[in-house]
């Protein structure tokens, strides 16, 4: 409930402190007073807005501060986590709100002390208090606003959860599937390279190690003559025709060192090396002159291998340092083509995710819908009755709930139909104020009485099921009669047993009903005109009632009847404890 409200400085209020109780709270006064500055500083403080034009003149800001004290029901979770979730510090018991308003400058709004933005400021603001003033009566109305009020009374927050989940989920899976199809569509692009790139190695044929080899080749095919020549020298060293050859003189060698060993036998492992000797440079002397018959200079050849060497050298200034660069390059290339190519298995999994997903929400969907339904028909009879009792026997009142059949929604008995997280109805709330009139939507209302008499029918069919806790009433009574008067006083006193109620009103029938009776005057001081506001004891109230009857020259008749009017109030309300 609202503990406490401070204003400094709004229109011609300079200071005001205000303490309203539990119940219902009444506010009165006369024209002019300030009673309506009151709910439009409630107003500023929740939507963290005001024109520089309500702030008193002569000050450069004007603050108003609200101190509530939080209730034990459904909200609270959501309060706390909101608060959590933004670093705002949380007092399980009171919650502080100021708006500190500076002409011409930026607002500074808190929460607990934490400075906040205007966005978290309505949403938690929301969850507190709703206010109903002269200029929002029709804000009750917004056909937005029907679908949250028609589950509130249906019950069905944990469906409606469950299928937000699942839209966001969707959400998720649909913006995933998007972003996949766009890299679908550059990938075209990038596989066509990439198979270009392939394709180029590929033909190539390349081997680790190869270009050492080609290498080698080349320069040996490049020194042909010399290699011969220089063979040609070894052989002839080794085993010419010249008797001082290598080869002769170790056979010499040889037949010297067996006539030793015949001698000395401890020389035959010398013996036995030199025939090694002998014999290693036989093999070498053959593979010499085999290699210097086989060197031959041929410039096909020669013009291959230079011709593959420079296909090397073109793909190592593309795809790597070295052949085994290139070739690990292929494998990357192979392994990005994979992945590429599995992207469109990846797409039929997530539009069969979707699917799904489409199936599950569209038969939610329908049950939320069949609740709504099923709820729909008592809360047409609930506000009919609230109606009836307020003057207004012969209206209808019935809730439409619709569904907009759309391509590429969920499915809906045999139909697509749109949705948001709240499922895929679309409600709203429905009247005929006289026989034989057709049913038209409540925006179309004209009769300010009549709007007035809805939004309180409407508040009260739902007085259990909404969990706002405060609820402001600024003048319901306009267009308002006595006797209907008194009616309203009954519901607001009604609805002041589920919660905080504070209503501004011209009507004593109203007022009597109140838990708590205030009083807004005006005064003048210094060539100021300052509001104030005061809680009336039992005496002030007979006296505030009666100016209400009779006017400020009321006399005994108007106290008589104030003083009856609230001893009927008293009875009635005995009765309903």
């Amino acid at each position: 409930m609202l503990v406490a409200l401070k204003i400094k400085s709004f229109g011609i209020i300079d200071e005001l402190a205000w303490q309203p109780c539990e119940g219902f709270n009444v506010i009165t006064g006369e024209t002019g007073a300030g009673k309506s500055l009151v709910i439009d500083a409630v107003e500023a403080l929740l939507s963290g807005k005001l024109d520089d034009e309500n702030i008193r003149f002569g000050d450069d800001s004007s603050r108003v501060e609200a101190v509530f004290s939080l209730p034990d029901n459904s909200l609270l979770p959501h309060l706390h986590v909101l608060l959590e979730q933004n670093g705002v510090a949380s007092d399980d018991d009171v919650l502080l709100m100021s708006c500190e308003f500076r002409r011409q400058g930026r607002t500074v709004m808190r929460i607990n002390g934490s400075a906040v933005t205007r966005a978290l400021l309505r949403e938690i603001s929301a969850l507190l208090l709703d206010v109903h003033a002269q200029s929002q009566h029709l804000s009750l109305f917004d056909k937005r606003q029907h679908l949250s009020f028609l589950d509130a009374y249906a019950d069905v927050a944990a469906q409606r959860g469950i299928f937000a989940e699942n839209a966001t989920r969707l959400y998720l899976l649909q913006d995933e599937l998007l972003k996949l199809r766009r890299a679908e569509t550059e990938s075209v692009h990038r596989q066509e390279i990439l198979r270009y790139q392939h394709d180029e190695i590929c033909r190539a044929k390349l081997k680790d190690g190869e270009e050492e080899v080609l290498e080698q080749q080349r320069r040996v095919m490049a020194s042909c003559e010399k290699l011969k020549a220089l063979a040609y020298d070894a052989y002839q060293a080794l085993n010419g025709e010249d008797e001082s050859v290598a080869l002769s003189r170790i056979n010499e060698a040889m037949r010297a060192m067996n006539g030793l060993v015949a001698l000395d036998p401890s020389l035959k492992p010398h013996a036995d090396a030199l025939m090694t000797a002998a014999t290693c440079m036989e093999e070498v002397s053959r593979e010499i002159r085999s290699y210097e018959e086989r060197l031959e200079y041929d410039p096909a050849q020669l013009e291959e291998i230079e011709s593959r060497l420079e296909l090397i050298h073109t793909l190592k200034k593309k795809y790597g340092a070295s052949v085994a660069h290139i070739l690990q390059k292929q494998r990357e290339i192979e392994e990005e083509l994979a992945t590429l190519d599995s992207a469109g298995e990846e797409t039929i999994l997530l539009e069969n995710d979707i699917t799904k997903t489409k199936t599950e929400m569209g038969q939610q969907a329908q049950m939320l819908s069949q609740k709504r339904l099923q709820a729909a028909d008592c809360f047409e009879k609930a506000v009919e009755k609230e109606l009836s009792d307020l003057g207004m026997q012969h209206v209808r009142f019935r809730v439409q709930i619709t569904q907009k059949e759309i391509a590429g929604g969920i499915p809906y008995g045999d139909k697509m139909v749109a949705f948001a997280k709240d499922g895929a109805d679309e409600v709203q709330f429905m009247a005929s104020t006289n026989p034989g009139e057709p049913l038209k939507p409540l925006a179309d209302i004209a009769s300010t009485g009549e709007v007035s008499r809805f939004t309180l029918a409407l508040k009260v069919a739902l007085a259990q099921a909404d969990a706002t806790p405060v609820l402001v009433f600024d003048e319901i009574d306009i267009g308002v009669g006595g006797r209907s008067g008194d009616v309203i006083g009954k519901k607001l006193w009604q609805l002041a047993r589920h919660h905080q109620v504070v209503c501004i009103t011209h009507l004593p029938q109203i007022a009597v009903y109140a838990a708590s009776h205030f009083s807004v005057s005006k005064a003048e001081s210094h060539q100021r005109t300052t509001s104030s506001i005061d809680v009336l004891d039992a005496s002030a109230r007979i006296d505030e009632l009666a100016a209400m009857l009779g006017g400020v020259e009321a006399g005994s008749s108007a106290h008589m009847g104030a003083s009856e009017l609230l001893k009927n109030a008293s009875a009635w309300i005995e009765t309903q404890k």
